[in-house]
């Protein structure tokens, strides 16, 4: 039988055009399934569909075909050539795949081997402030809770009683995503106050929870991030009053900072979700322009706080007759900056392995009321 050979592919002269068709695409997904790696799935691709391919040869002689059997022709062609790219990409997956796994397995890590001499990691001061705020807390009876970052309206708004033409609603302020219905949509929770209102949904009083999280808002200067960390903190029980919650408060704030007799001030303001509110401030010394934390005449506030708003809890099914509790809320950037003297938030995120040194923390240096802060 008289033939040709296009690349690695033979074809019989006396087939008929639509039978060459076929016949190549039997022969290119043989060739295929026979391949044992990357190389040959390359090879084969380019002897059918490079510049000089069989089914590009063929592509471009359907202008010599009889105008009546072109779109005939031309259909097939197509057909073939998609087939082909379809089995040459599935393959390409297939090794690309069992390449990853191999290569994965001869690179693995032995974590048990002890540190090479002179590297070691450090803690950023995000995380140790975090541990830190766990370990105060913790000493006080608190339990960490957790939540989703993407949040609904009802949870990061309405069930804490802020209305509807509250700024923080605005497009300004919120990362929202597009709309899943018409008026609703999901968005960024801007604060960790969403867990508590998760938590008293599903849990009756007492409760006693502090949320470590990351929030979302829409501003970036020195002083803000449109990604930050909050711990927020929530009491709810019985006979619960706000004496608690200058006592719990100013004794985080001391031992925080490390500092016994460090002033703490409380001043009335407004929050939707707290009646009675406060700023909680903490003393400090600007004296020579060096801010000192500690007794020196001069304030500096840290942190909100606040009776629990009794539609805060009738919205989620508490009765506000029978329970009461308290809320507080601190930026834990804010803190750790103070704490720290690290003066500006945006070196936070930049992923410098100097300043993350110079500033970091030994891993083993773990937080605790007993080994110290």
């Amino acid at each position: 039988m008289k033939g040709a050979m296009f690349g690695p592919f033979f074809v019989s002269e006396e087939m008929s055009d639509n039978d060459k068709t076929e016949s190549y695409g039997n022969e290119i997904i043989a060739a295929i399934e026979r391949a044992t790696g990357l190389d040959e799935i390359e090879k084969i691709r380019v002897a059918a569909l490079g510049r000089s391919g069989v089914v590009t040869g063929m592509m471009q002689a359907l202008g010599k075909l009889p105008k009546e059997d072109r779109a005939a022709a031309g259909k097939s062609l197509n057909a073939l050539k998609t087939g082909i790219e379809e089995r040459l990409a599935a393959a390409t997956r297939k090794f690309e795949a069992a390449a990853l796994d191999a290569r994965l397995k001869t690179e693995r890590v032995d974590i048990t081997l002890p540190v090479k001499a002179g590297i070691t990691g450090r803690l950023h001061p995000i995380s140790q402030t975090i541990a830190e705020v766990v370990a105060i807390f913790g000493e006080m009876g608190f339990r960490v809770a957790e939540g989703p970052h993407i949040e609904d309206d009802f949870h990061n708004f309405t069930a804490l009683n802020i209305p509807p033409e509250h700024p923080a609603r605005q497009e300004h302020d919120t990362f929202y995503f597009p709309e899943t219905a018409p008026g609703q949509r999901k968005l960024l929770r801007t604060h960790t106050s969403p867990v508590q209102i998760r938590t008293m949904l599903k849990e009756k009083p007492p409760i006693r929870i502090i949320v470590p999280g990351r929030t979302f808002r829409s501003d970036h200067d020195a002083t803000h991030s449109p990604m930050f960390h909050q711990v927020e903190g929530l009491a709810i029980g019985e006979n619960i009053h706000m004496g608690q919650l200058k006592g719990c408060l100013i004794e985080f704030c001391r031992a925080f900072f490390a500092i016994d007799d460090l002033p703490v001030r409380f001043r009335a303001s407004y929050f939707p979700f707290t009646e009675p509110s406060a700023e909680v401030d903490i003393g400090c010394s600007r004296a020579g322009g060096e801010l000192k934390i500690g007794a020196g005449g001069d304030w500096l506030e840290i942190l909100g706080s606040g009776m629990v708003h009794p539609k805060v809890l009738a919205n989620c099914g508490i009765d506000p007759a029978k329970y009461q509790g308290f809320a507080f809320g601190m930026g834990i950037e804010r803190i750790a900056m103070l704490k720290y003297g690290i003066p500006d938030l945006r070196t936070f995120y930049d992923s410098d392995l100097r300043w993350l040194r110079h500033y970091g923390f030994t891993p083993l240096d773990t937080p605790s009321m007993i080994a110290g802060l």
